[in-house]
């Protein structure tokens, strides 16, 4: 009779960066879902926000900082910035050997699922809206999907600042969503990891008009369970702990906002020196 062989576990982190706290939304899902799992953290504030950004500069960041997490021995990176994500996905994927998980084809594959009229809205960063990725993921799955995309930067500062469910977030959301029903759409993709934040507003806005909306944070920690799953990378059952959390600046501003977002206290971040620190401000404030 055949042993039968006991589940394998890798009790390696994961790890997850974004370019600020915008990707706590994904390690909150990750946190939930996976407790057992080790998580690190990376924001790196020294170049907050990278939606405005030329995609090669979001490019050399994100390589530099999946180069850091990897170097730690993660089992699997988790790239929790859609416009990360745009940018430098596929030449992460050629340099690296761990699995790189990105945010934006979960996302796009869950409105493809979801939309019954075949109109899809998605909302992100002016870096994400340029690179077309969305469009062409959301094509790919279903090249039928009729899709609007909008730049909303503006949002990702009001996130940072605390104001998530302040009356600047209403006004532009109402104008966001207006537009978006205009046109259509049932299914909106909240297509940068800091616009989950502001769901509380969103919902206010909606006011009752039929609009699904796709949070890429929950639909990227489903995709990390199964690959996990698949590939037997699973910690297994263990006791839950709190992330650790690294910034490259910013460490004061990182604590204050992120405490009012992940939901539980969280360990003071560490600061990790990527960057030439002339080129950073407010490195250690």
């Amino acid at each position: 009779m055949a042993a039968i062989l006991a589940p394998m576990s890798d009790t390696r982190p994961i790890g997850v960066f974004d370019s600020g706290v915008g990707g706590l939304t994904v390690l909150q899902q990750l946190h939930s879902r996976l407790p057992s799992e080790r998580l690190t953290y990376l924001a790196d504030l020294a170049h907050f926000p990278y939606g405005p950004r030329y995609q090669h500069e979001v490019r050399d960041f994100a390589l530099r900082i999946i180069d850091h997490l990897v170097g730690l021995d993660t089992k699997l990176v988790v790239v929790a910035c859609n416009t990360a994500t745009a940018a430098a996905l596929g030449a992460a994927r050629e340099r690296f050997d761990v699995p790189i998980v990105g945010v934006i084809a979960p996302g796009a594959q869950a409105a493809v699922d979801a939309t019954e009229n075949g109109r899809v809205a998605v909302i992100s960063t002016e870096g994400t809206r340029a690179s077309q990725e969305y469009v062409h993921a959301i094509k790919e799955a279903n090249p039928g999907v009729g899709v609007l995309g909008l730049a909303v930067p503006d949002l990702v500062d009001i996130v940072e600042s605390g104001e998530a469910d302040g009356p600047r977030a209403a006004a532009i959301l109402g104008a966001v969503v207006d537009e978006i029903t205009g046109w259509g759409a049932d299914t909106l993709v909240l297509g940068c990891t800091h616009y989950p934040l502001l769901r509380t507003t969103l919902d206010r806005v909606l006011d009752g008009r039929h609009l699904t909306v796709i949070d890429s944070a929950e639909t990227t920690a489903t995709r990390v369970a199964r690959i996990l799953a698949v590939n037997r990378l699973g910690a297994g059952d263990g006791p839950s702990t709190l992330p650790e959390l690294l910034v490259t600046a910013q460490p004061r501003r990182f604590s204050d906002t992120a405490a009012l977002l992940f939901g539980e206290a969280l360990p003071q971040p560490t600061v990790v020196a990527l960057w030439d620190s002339a080129t950073v401000v407010g490195a250690t404030s």
